[in-house]
């Protein structure tokens, strides 16, 4: 007997058609992270024994996880770029902090430098270093032609070195009548001192000195009775104008 296929409006889905309903239902519930618990039991028992190819789920799954793992190693690589960018800055501020400090330090320690020189160039000394005066300002005698000593005379054996007082230029080096070979210094402070007897010279005229600079080596020359310095200062370059030079040299800080 022949049969023909049911074809009315009421023919239930084939079993195919199902299956892809499902399939298509369950990619959609995995896309939002409901895999299963919402599927009606219907969708459950059509899919029941249907193999992962079938279902796409197990696909659907591996994509989502993946993609999880991505974020995760974007995260934290974004996360070390940040970490090494603040490393980075750390290390220039860092740098730039001791560079500055460095600065500073080597600021400092020039101008101390510029003020220990300015110092030094301002201050006076003993024309003959740990001497001492043998014969005063003003003592009388026939030795002198103007009757009396126009400066004071410091003990310093033949060959001792001479030194400038303080900073100045030499106005006058060579022999000077009754002062034998002689040096006149004016001073940067606009006062002159004068080197006599010396038996020899080591500067010259328009020669700038500096307080302890060696000029001469001390002697006997000119009107002298024995080795010694003769030592005068003044208010000018020329004989007569002499002050007294201990006040002189105390005024300016020197001990004698």
């Amino acid at each position: 007997m022949a049969f023909t296929r049911a074809t009315g409006k009421h023919r239930a889905p084939s079993r195919l058609a199902r299956r892809s309903a499902g399939i298509a239902g369950v990619a959609t519930l995995a896309t939002t992270g409901v895999i299963g618990t919402l599927a009606s039991p219907a969708l459950a028992a059509d899919t029941e024994g249907a193999s992962p190819e079938d279902t796409g789920l197990t696909q659907v799954i591996v994509d989502e996880s993946l993609a999880e793992r991505v974020d995760a190693q974007a995260a934290a690589q974004e996360k070390a770029a940040a970490e090494e960018a603040a490393r980075i800055r750390a290390a220039a501020e860092a740098k730039r902090k001791a560079e500055a400090r460095a600065k500073e330090i080597r600021e400092a320690k020039e101008r101390a430098a510029r003020e220990a020189e300015r110092k030094r160039l301002a201050s006076f000394q003993l024309p003959v270093a740990g001497s001492y005066v043998s014969t005063g300002y003003k003592t009388g005698g026939s030795l002198w032609s103007s009757g009396s000593h126009s400066g004071v005379d410091f003990h310093a054996a033949y060959g001792t070195k001479v030194v400038s007082v303080g900073s100045g230029t030499v106005v006058e080096a060579g022999w000077g009548g009754a002062y034998g070979n002689n040096i006149v210094i004016r001073m940067n402070d606009g006062t002159y001192t004068q080197y006599g007897h010396l038996s020899a010279i080591t500067v010259s005229v328009g020669e700038k000195v500096t307080p302890g600079e060696q000029i001469g080596i001390s002697g006997s020359s000119g009107n002298s009775t024995g080795p010694h310095l003769h030592f005068e200062a003044r208010t000018t370059a020329e004989y007569g104008s002499d002050i007294n030079p201990i006040s002189y040299l105390r005024a300016r800080g020197v001990n004698i």
